[in-house]
């Protein structure tokens, strides 16, 4: 049975009095809470919930993707994801390995993303496309994504490697 998304988070981003214990209000996480945030997390980007997957992320949150691409504070990442998926409602990320660092409150996400391939002359086939996740927390919520992903890629069942444009 699946958790709901606001189980741990409410969308205006407070954490519930119920959850709350000493470190959490100090805005610290213990490894098990940040486990089970990614948890929920992971929920909805599976179900492709744009709002449920911004609930970790802090208001001041800086992102930079793959390409190099960067988007700073909540708001402006709801705008650029929002296209994302709306577009893209056949992907999927498989969870391969977390670490956690509670004290610094840092989390390295390797992770499998399925999709239909967006490459030129590969578009809508079948794409597997491995990559890392940097995680910086502050006040319980990411407040810096950085996200790393291999150049070969698997299309179709074949390697393919990405060419610089």
């Amino acid at each position: 049975m699946l958790l709901p998304v606001l189980s741990l988070f409410d969308y205006n981003g407070f954490r519930r009095a119920n959850h709350l214990g000493a470190k959490e209000e100090a805005g610290v996480l213990t490894k098990k809470e940040i486990l089970e945030a990614l948890a929920e997390w992971n929920r909805a980007w599976d179900d492709h919930d744009l709002e449920g997957v911004l609930l970790l992320f802090h208001e001041q949150v800086a992102f930079e993707n793959w390409t190099g691409g960067r988007v700073e504070g909540k708001e402006a990442l709801r705008r650029a994801w929002e296209p994302w998926f709306r577009n893209h409602g056949g992907f999927r990320f498989l969870g391969e390995d977390v670490f956690v660092d509670e004290t610094a409150q840092k989390v390295l996400y390797q992770w499998t993303l399925e999709w239909p391939s967006g490459e030129k002359k590969y578009r809508d086939r079948p794409e597997r496309r491995r990559g890392v996740d940097v995680l910086h927390f502050e006040a319980g919520k990411i407040i810096r994504k950085s996200t790393y992903c291999k150049t070969t890629l698997e299309i179709d069942g074949k390697r393919v490697r990405l060419a610089a444009e």
